[in-house]
């Protein structure tokens, strides 16, 4: 849903992917299959992708913070196979907010991500010019760089998020009950404070 800068070939990618598994849902619909399909929205992971990226940077590339572990986005998957009747789930407080932003102030978007988005995927370390390239072949032919990058001391283990996502009808029954006790509080104290 959101292109960010210095991500362009990779986010018309992801773009691609959502226009081909909204297309297919569709297809799917009208022809009453029992398939299901449905999308994770990611945030900024902790992969090794930030180690062996083509950059031309100066320095060391990273992940927009807030940056999640491996783990998160792996459970957000695996919730979203075994669950597949929602349209999408999004992993991450991250992604809720900016998709959240895009649907409802994407030019205030455009200007923030122009004005913070270049040095937020940068570290304050230089970019180191011998680092791996995963372009033309595969970094990772003589050694397994495993599913964690190098920002560990700076990635969450946990999205509150997500929990939250698994149990949308209860958080909504619970954020509804909360509001309605709310507005009979302030309609209660309003009354008092008219008589």
């Amino acid at each position: 849903y959101r292109g960010i800068p210095l991500q362009t070939a990779y986010c018309g990618a992801k773009h691609a992917i959502q226009g081909f598994n909204e297309a297919l849902r569709t297809e799917l619909l009208h022809e009453r299959s029992g398939i299901r399909n449905t999308m994770v929205q990611m945030p900024a992971v902790n992969t090794p992708q930030f180690s062996w990226v083509l950059s031309r940077l100066p320095h060391q590339a990273q992940p927009v913070p807030p940056i999640y572990q491996p783990e998160v986005a792996a459970r957000g998957v695996v919730y979203a196979a075994a669950h597949p009747e929602r349209r999408e789930y999004w992993v991450g407080g991250s992604t809720a907010a900016t998709l959240i932003a895009n649907a409802v102030v994407p030019g205030l978007l455009d200007r923030y991500l122009a004005r913070t988005g270049f040095k937020s995927q940068q570290t304050s370390a230089p970019r180191d010019p011998d680092q791996p390239v995963n372009l033309w072949e595969p970094a990772d032919a003589d050694r397994d760089f495993g599913a964690h990058g190098i920002f560990d001391d700076k990635s969450s283990p946990r999205s509150y998020q997500l929990k939250a996502s698994h149990h949308h009808g209860l958080v909504a029954a619970v954020s509804g009950a909360l509001l309605a006790g709310l507005a009979t509080t302030a309609g209660a104290l309003w009354r008092k404070a008219t008589r």
